[in-house]
């Protein structure tokens, strides 16, 4: 990406830290023992460090910051079901965080400075004893490169990698989603319980006298066996789970809801005027006659549909003129529940 220097600075970067709302990590290995402290931070944290073995790192910077989830949107290559965050880390010089691999795709972006990044795809996975981190005990390089500032380094998922800072320099990571199938199977089975309806009840009119009363009868488990058959589900299910479980927030993330919100007719007047933005934390998804938003679905005629996703598209660029009543309503009520802002058009 010739030209990227970075989208904010070394104490722009402390101070996201110390948001009790943002997740950060401060990383230092001192006498050759890896610690690592959870955000939010503190400046006094700041003065604990070695001076050159330590990393900071946030992450879900584009939940904060505007041109962060721009700089998400080049990467539109990859379907957004699969994007997950852009984490910013700073080291300075001799610092990183030791060798290590990610279960998921990630593209390394170089902001300034520069950073050596040495990877192997067969190695040891053999872990450092006792460290607060998963990094690899006996690493050996295959590759290596240097990133400048724009430069950019994609790593398939469990490519070991160990990213060493050449100067004072901040790294832009670009993760995406990959889910293990225990989680997805765990998430469905949960989605089905909220969703699946089946009649009937557990019944043994013929029960005879056990001799063991503490054991569990055959008859009891083929009857349950049977049951548990009635567990079934359509495409349409595996459709509106992905929808649902893609875009839920995770359990850190909350939204502000208006404390005075406006009246639905109110609101369609305001927006004739004012711009109107997806939250940054929020996460939209379309397909067929259904939008997705923060684990919500709607189901929206065409025309609705159109109009709400030019959110994800344009982000401040909406349609008012040709607004429905019923893409109207939807709005309002992301309004409520703080997904959506209004402002000001420049």
């Amino acid at each position: 990406m010739p030209g990227f220097q970075g989208l904010l600075t070394r104490q722009e970067l402390v101070q996201l830290a110390a948001n009790e709302d943002v997740q950060s990590r401060l990383i230092a290995n001192k006498n050759t023992k890896w610690h690592l402290k959870y955000g939010p931070l503190t400046t006094k944290d700041f003065t604990r460090l070695p001076a050159d073995t330590w990393s900071l790192l946030v992450q879900e910077v584009n939940h904060f910051l505007p041109s962060a989830r721009d700089l998400l949107q080049k990467f539109g290559f990859i379907p957004y079901a699969r994007l997950d965050d852009l984490m910013v880390s700073y080291a300075p010089a001799g610092g990183g965080i030791g060798p290590h691999f990610d279960s998921y795709d990630v593209f390394l972006l170089q902001g300034f400075g520069r950073r050596r990044w040495e990877i192997a795809g067969d190695y040891d996975q053999t872990l450092v004893a006792d460290a607060p981190l998963k990094i690899l005990q006996h690493f050996k390089p295959e590759h290596s490169w240097i990133l400048e500032p724009g430069d950019m380094l994609y790593l398939p998922p469990n490519y070991a990698h160990h990213g060493t800072a050449l100067d004072a320099c901040m790294t832009y990571s670009i993760g995406f989603r990959a889910p293990s199938h225990q989680e997805l199977i765990t998430q469905f089975l949960i989605y089905l319980q909220d969703n699946l309806q089946v009649d009937g009840w557990y019944i043994d009119p013929d029960l005879k006298l056990q001799p063991n009363p503490w054991k569990i009868h055959r008859e009891m488990q083929r009857q349950v066996h049977s049951i548990l058959k009635k567990i079934k589900w359509r495409a349409s299910d595996v459709e509106d789970f992905l929808g649902v479980y893609l875009t839920e927030p995770k359990s850190h993330i909350f939204f502000d809801c208006p404390e005075h919100p406006l009246t639905y007719k109110k609101f369609k007047n305001v927006i004739r005027k004012k711009n109107i933005q997806l939250d940054l934390k929020s996460r939209m998804l379309c397909q067929q006659d259904k939008i997705f938003l923060n684990g919500e679905a709607y189901k929206v005629n065409t025309t609705a549909k159109k109009n709400l996703s030019e959110l994800i598209y344009r982000r401040n660029e909406f349609s008012r003129n040709n607004l429905d009543d019923e893409a109207g309503k939807v709005l309002y009520q992301w309004y409520v529940n703080g997904y959506i802002n209004i402002i000001d058009i420049a």
